[in-house]
């Protein structure tokens, strides 16, 4: 699989990921530490980051080359009652999935004299939820094993256990867990764990009914033109097609001029409009877009039925790295309801991506 870091396991490798978002314009703006989203953190064959409430996520990175994408993927939220849930997925072309599991931890069965783990399947998705006894027992066990093994018939994957452990330190430090008796790894007497953060609640609301397509297009149209005068290069004419337009009331437009087009991703800029007045036009401020604090989005949707807008910026055209997250309309501005970011294009899932940032619904 193709890897969006160099080939130098740690120095290329950060690199060549802050190369590829730079050049696509996927990197994160940092804000206050209480909001911000902190780039994910890479441990040798592992990736770990945590969200804006200290909900932390551990992701091992799949070989680049491989039928079968083999991945294990831990959470863990804050809070003294915060349970780690541990799930192995395996994603590949099959007319028949597995039902069952075997696993070798270097070479002896996992866990000790068991029988194949049931599974569920889900299209090419296979998951295997490990109870909390195997879920400790792994993680025991990684301090000195070096691979898991995963076979099914006609199937073998291979997951690299290196880093796991560095990552694993690293979510106990975030959380701060060091030295209680929850630590995943470092456990020790104290049993005092900090509270999680308390989650952020945004009130979405829901717009006016979507314009008409013709009414869209001339509120598009009208302020493309309008901005071609000002700054003709801003966006390219040959994207004019994926502009659109919705109204958010109060005389107020919503409008999404295409920008850019390349071949998986079309970057959009965002405004607000007075209706038929793009001369009073004011450009849009995304949190952790695109760019830094920029009013681009890639391959954005806006749902008029919930206010939510949403955007999916892909590393690569299958769409297994990259960044995605959303915005809410509070009637005033967008703010941001989540982020999710996945620096390795190693065939892992959006749904499994290293959440930054999330928060609840009014």
């Amino acid at each position: 699989m193709q890897q969006i870091a160099g080939a130098d396991r740690v120095s290329k490798r950060q690199k060549g990921r802050s190369r590829i978002l730079l050049a696509t314009g996927l990197w994160l703006s940092f804000a206050a530490a209480a909001t911000a989203a902190d780039e994910p953190k890479t441990f040798r064959d592992w990736m770990a980051g945590c969200d804006n409430i200290k909900t932390c996520t551990a992701i091992s990175l799949p070989p680049e080359a491989t039928e079968t994408i083999t991945y294990l993927r831990l959470e863990r939220p804050a809070g003294p009652e915060g349970t780690a849930r541990l799930l192995l997925r395996l994603r590949g072309e099959w007319k028949k999935p597995p039902s069952a599991l075997q696993l070798k931890l270097d070479g002896a069965a996992f866990p000790s004299g068991s029988k194949p783990l049931s599974v569920t399947a889900d299209g090419d998705v296979v998951t295997l939820t490990f109870s909390a006894e195997d879920t400790a027992a792994l993680i025991d066990a990684a301090r000195k094993a070096t691979k898991l093994t995963v076979t099914a018939p006609g199937l073998t994957g291979s997951i690299s256990l290196a880093g796991s452990v560095a990552a694993m330190l690293w979510i106990d430090e975030q959380q701060g867990r060091l030295a209680t008796t929850t630590a995943l790894v470092r456990k020790g007497a104290n049993t005092t764990v900090p509270p999680a953060p308390a989650l952020p609640v945004v009130a979405a609301t829901p717009v006016p009914p979507m314009l008409d397509m013709k009414a869209a297009k001339h509120q598009a149209e009208r302020l493309r033109a309008a901005l071609k005068k000002r700054s003709p290069d801003s966006c390219e004419d040959g994207a004019a097609d994926g502009d659109s337009a919705w109204s958010l009331g109060d005389k107020r437009t919503l409008v999404a001029l295409a920008c850019s087009r390349g071949a998986y991703n079309l970057s959009s800029s965002f405004f607000i409009m007075p209706e038929n007045d793009p001369a009073k036009a004011a450009p849009l401020r995304f949190a952790d877009g695109d760019g830094d604090g920029s009013n681009d989005l890639t391959n954005a949707s806006f749902d008029p039925r919930t206010g939510h807008l949403a955007f999916f910026a892909k590393g690569r055209g299958i769409g297994d790295c990259g960044v995605t997250g959303g915005y809410a309309w509070d009637g005033k501005s967008f703010v941001r309801t989540e982020l999710a970011m996945m620096g390795e294009c190693r065939g892992i899932a959006p749904e499994d991506w290293i959440t930054l940032y999330r928060s609840a619904a009014k």
